[in-house]
């Protein structure tokens, strides 16, 4: 079978399609999934979108017998591939031994990602729920045509033959041929118009651990990332941006630049003055040796604490209403007892290994790029916008990507738009590699937002939520770009309020407002977005309802759960498998937290020991529901995963600013967990036969929470901003 057959295009809904494209055009801006809502009804086919399945699309098979999928959704390190392949393969009856992977083509009507286009672009933790039934479709319609390709050949009835293990077999005659053998003329086989899928019973791959695909690549270097690739004649770009954002550049002098050895030109584009050099490191001093005067006019001068200022006086007023039920102020005035507290979140880099850079090559009939791309429809619009051409005139090679947490989802396809400026600046010439350096991404690039939250919440005589009110502050990720009539509602955008708005605990007297921050600082989606700060303020408020109260933590939590069973065994599954409420040797605090997001739902308890101000989570057990693991051991790993990358976020990353300047910029003063701080973990997933859920991102928020709500029980002392402050626990 082979992807390169002419394609019957999957419909799409064509407002949808020009919004897009206007949105990309005049603002560069665009959405993600994590904005789209997924069908309540999680294990039903019927209501979720549904994509084509013809096998030639998404399936080579050559005469060597591997079976290679053509993936839509790119690989970051969170096992997209394997799970894509997975499915596949289990209706198809592959061996897994010949599975492998490539990149589809940039090909929207082909490769749209159904929950959240018209494009081709991976995010929100969408790729396993949206391709659930399109790849398991895939494998079967394959198997039918192989077995119908057998039949025709073999001059046998269909329902005789079987498929094991990439053969087919003909038992009674004794026919036998591997799928090698057949593609050619399985290929030309009808597809299927209707497809049985295998029941959960019958699963023999699904469910179980495999080796993954990408792992034997990277780990003997033969995987191939954007900073592989080189071009004949090809020239490395770096650019000096300006130091503050909203500042643009006044004038510069390159004299002294271009007489850096290996240094080849210097033009200016939108976002800089760009040194093109025949190596990295030739750019790289090339642009040191620049001198530019920057107008500052317009750019972002304040210093953190200034800026956190301006959060409080806004909080101080009246704001935007996200979200009303019954009557918070009469429940705080009638409560027992009352907590109040300010939290607040610094400006957080993605600070991916791998940092943004991409190779792209302009000629006579259009252009080409090689790039670690995440949403490659709006990659190839914004270069087609920028080089004068048809989108379909951009083709996008998409590599391997090495970690992203959203930033290569850029919302304004920054990196690939400064690349075809580069590349149309020198009409051509030359290919262009285009590189950030992480000084680059860290100091100038796209940050989780500074936010701050104001709670006031209040208990009963009984212990019981009897009012909450609850201000946040930040700059809106939407509002002022070419989506902001689709990503917001009635104003709100809700990537502000995620995980607070819709809680599922059951507060009766709650009441939510925003406040949006101005200021040229750019801001971008975030490893589990909103929730990164909405799930540590309620899950330490909610710890903290329960102290007061003299409530268990959990019997709490429970009890505000009453109507949500599925959530509700999580949370008996975390406390169950941790040992809660008995004495831990060495542990000096022991903390809890839950939260829902990207429809999975993930309960944490984390145990702490502290002497002199030190701290050290010593494990952390996690239970998790994201519906069918179809790899429990990639579940596993990006539970993991998440739990380091926020364990640094407790601990000590931000992006703070003195004068308008990034005070951080490489992994010194930005450092990423170490493995000797890493806590022993286990994972306890949930079985379930429901329809996939997310699980690259919902490890992400509950992990702070859990640890804070540890400390506070270790020492009394609440924590109420990250990253901590654990001085204030001396």
């Amino acid at each position: 079978m082979n992807a390169s057959n002419p394609a019957n295009p999957a419909t799409f809904d064509a407002s949808r399609r020009d919004f897009l494209k206007s949105a990309a055009v005049a603002a560069g801006a665009f959405l993600l999934g994590a904005y789209v809502a997924f069908p309540e009804a999680a294990g039903a086919q019927n209501g979720f979108p549904q994509g084509p399945y013809d096998p030639n699309f998404f399936l080579k098979i050559d005469s060597d017998n591997f079976v290679t999928i053509l993936s839509k959704h790119f690989e970051m390190g969170q096992g997209a591939t394997t799970g894509l392949a997975t499915m596949v393969a289990e209706e198809l009856d592959a061996d897994w031994s010949k599975m492998r992977f490539d990149f589809a083509p940039a090909d929207t009507k082909l490769y749209n990602n159904l929950l959240f286009g018209p494009l081709m672009g991976t995010g929100g933790s969408s790729s396993m729920a949206e391709s659930w039934e399109q790849m398991r479709k895939v494998g079967a319609a394959a198997r039918m045509m192989f077995i119908a390709a057998a039949a025709e050949k073999w001059n046998v009835p269909g329902g005789e033959i079987t498929v094991e293990k990439s053969v087919v077999i003909h038992s009674r005659s004794g026919h036998k041929a591997t799928f090698g053998e057949l593609a050619a003329e399985a290929m030309h086989q009808p597809v299927p118009k209707d497809v049985t899928l295998k029941p959960a019973e019958d699963w023999s791959l699904i469910g179980t651990k495999v080796p993954r695909l990408d792992s034997a690549g990277k780990t003997t270097g033969k995987a191939t990332f954007a900073l592989d690739i080189t071009r004949p004649g090809m020239l490395t770009v770096v650019i000096r941006r300006p130091d503050r954002f909203g500042a643009t550049v006044a004038s510069f002098d390159a004299t002294e630049a271009r007489k850096v050895d290996g240094v080849v030109d210097v033009v200016q584009i939108p976002a800089g003055v760009a040194v093109l050099a025949k190596d990295t490191w030739s750019a790289i001093r090339g642009r040191d040796a620049l001198k530019v005067t920057f107008d500052n006019s317009k750019a972002e001068m304040r210093s953190t604490p200034e800026m956190l200022d301006s959060y409080r006086q806004m909080a101080s007023q009246p704001g935007l209403k996200a979200e009303t039920r019954g009557d918070a102020a009469a429940g705080l005035v009638s409560a027992a007892k009352t907590v109040d507290a300010e939290y607040t979140f610094p400006y957080l880099a993605h600070a991916p290994m791998e940092p943004m850079n991409g190779v792209i090559e302009l000629r006579g009939d259009g252009a080409e790029i090689w790039s670690g791309s995440q949403l490659q429809t709006l990659d190839q619009m914004v270069a087609a916008q920028v080089l004068g051409l048809k989108p379909e005139q951009v083709k996008i090679n998409t590599l391997l990507g090495g970690g992203s947490f959203g930033r290569r989802a850029s919302t304004t396809a920054d990196w690939t738009a400064e690349m075809a400026q580069v590349v149309k600046a020198i009409n051509g010439r030359a290919s262009v590699h285009l590189v950030w350096t992480r000084e680059d991404d860290i100091k100038g690039g796209f940050y989780r937002p500074m936010v701050l939250h104001r709670v006031k919440a209040g208990i009963d005589a009984n212990g019981q939520i009897a009012g909450w009110q609850h201000t946040i502050v930040s700059k809106s990720i939407f509002k002022g770009t070419g989506f902001e009539a689709m990503a917001m509602k009635g104003g709100v955008d809700n990537s502000m309020v995620e995980g607070v708005a819709d809680t599922p605990y059951a507060i009766g007297n709650f009441a939510v407002d925003i406040h949006y921050a101005e200021t040229p600082v750019t801001v971008l989606w975030f490893r589990s977005v909103g929730n990164t700060h909405t799930a540590y303020v309620m899950e330490t408020m909610i710890e903290e309802l329960a102290r007061i109260g003299g409530k268990d933590p959990v019997a709490y939590r429970l009890d505000l759960l009453g109507k949500q069973p599925r959530f509700a065994q999580v949370v008996r599954l975390a406390a169950e498998k941790s040992g809660w409420g008995q004495p831990v040797a060495g542990v000096q605090g022991r903390g809890f937290a839950f939260h829902h997001s990207f429809n999975t739902s993930v309960a944490m308890v984390a145990d702490v020991s502290l002497k002199a101000a030190k701290l050290k989570v010593e494990r952390i057990v996690a239970a998790v529901d994201c519906g069918v693991a179809i790899d429990p051991d990639v579940v596993t790993a990006q539970i993991e995963g998440a739990i380091g990358f926020a364990l640094a976020i407790a601990l000590r990353n931000q992006v703070t600013f003195k004068d308008g300047l990034v005070e951080q910029s490489n992994f010194d003063d930005y450092e990423p967990a170490r493995m000797r701080e890493m806590p022993r973990v286990e994972v306890h997933i949930v079985k379930s036969t429901e329809r996939p859920t997310g699980i690259g991102e919902p490890g992400v928020p509950p992990v702070a929470p859990a640890i804070a709500n540890a400390i506070a029980a270790a020492t009394g002392k609440p924590l109420c901003s990250l990253p901590f402050d654990l001085t204030s626990l001396a």
